[in-house]
């Protein structure tokens, strides 16, 4: 297996994304390591967010919510995963497992920011961050999670096994095309472009192909048995939690309630299903979505 490196030259004149780089060191597992990049925008005594991005996006999605949230008051801090971005990519889909993708996030986050930090999640982002939530909720301060769940097991929907399917075995697996179809409102050619620089080969492409196949929707798999551990501290947090899921996500649209009626500090929390909306919100709705951000965060005392 090789570890691969960004090519600096695809990540040139991106749109809205001029972020200087930051590195930090992650321990692989079986003695391998690499480097982990992530965005740092705003006063580093600020409050800190923890903006977590999904399958197959990178830190990029975030860059029409950060200048919102750091106006605020906010430390913005959006790793791109391992796999993902700018960050390094084990070209072995095997090697990529949930637990592993934990480990690498919490090395990160510990390296980063370990004091207590509010939290934006969406898909993968929310499998990530949901379980890093029940895990150790003291340290986080609030939520806002968009198009995510923290599955358990059951039957998956037909929208998401001909996801999980295509993303597996499709010759035809392009990113930014795949952005473009997954967003209500039209990406630019240079957007488009800029969600295609990470992967320029198929090696390139393993964890984007593998994530789809770690979701753990059916009994048996990998990561149920963490995931319902994780949600007995989940269902207890008490801080504010909420949810702005897009209405024209055919896979997770629809998931929302189930965190607004198991998580205690959902209630009374002024959820929201946002019109033209895809899966990236981000894409579509970034002022919405910050702002929700900032009036949780405000709510749970933690900004001004």
């Amino acid at each position: 297996m090789k570890i691969l490196t960004y090519d600096a030259a695809r990540f040139a004149d991106l749109p809205d994304y001029d972020y200087a780089e930051n590195w930090t060191e992650i321990d692989f597992g079986d003695g391998l390591e690499g480097r982990m990049h992530y965005v740092d925008a705003g006063p580093k005594d600020a409050p800190p967010v923890l903006l977590f991005h999904g399958e197959p996006s990178w830190s990029f999605l975030y860059r029409k919510m950060i200048p919102h949230l750091v106006d605020a008051g906010f430390r913005c801090l959006a790793p791109d995963l391992i796999g993902f971005g700018k960050s390094d990519k084990p070209d072995d889909i095997a090697f990529y497992t949930y637990d592993r993708h934990i480990s690498w996030l919490k090395q990160w986050r510990d390296a980063v920011v370990p004091q207590p930090a509010a939290l934006f999640c969406q898909d993968w982002g929310g499998l990530l961050g949901l379980r890093m939530v029940g895990e150790e909720p003291e340290r986080f301060t609030c939520v806002t999670a968009s198009n995510t769940f923290l599955p358990v097991g059951g039957t998956p929907s037909p929208a998401f096994l001909a996801w999980r399917e295509f993303a597996k075995s499709s010759p035809d697996f392009k990113i930014g095309d795949l952005l473009q179809r997954a967003t209500a409102t039209p990406r630019t050619d240079a957007e488009i472009a800029a969600y295609d620089a990470p992967f320029p080969d198929e090696a390139s492409k393993a964890g984007a192909r593998a994530f789809p196949a770690l979701v753990p929707v059916e009994d048996g798999m990998d990561g149920i048995a963490q995931n319902k551990a994780a949600w007995q501290g989940l269902a207890a947090f008490e801080k504010p939690f909420l949810t702005l899921f897009g209405e024209d996500d055919p896979v997770t649209g629809g998931l929302s309630q189930h965190l607004i009626d198991r998580i205690v500090g959902a209630k009374d929390m002024p959820h929201a299903m946002l019109e033209t909306c895809g899966h990236f919100s981000q894409e579509d709705r970034p002022a919405e979505l910050a702002q929700g951000m900032i009036d949780t965060a405000r709510k749970a005392g933690f900004l001004a």
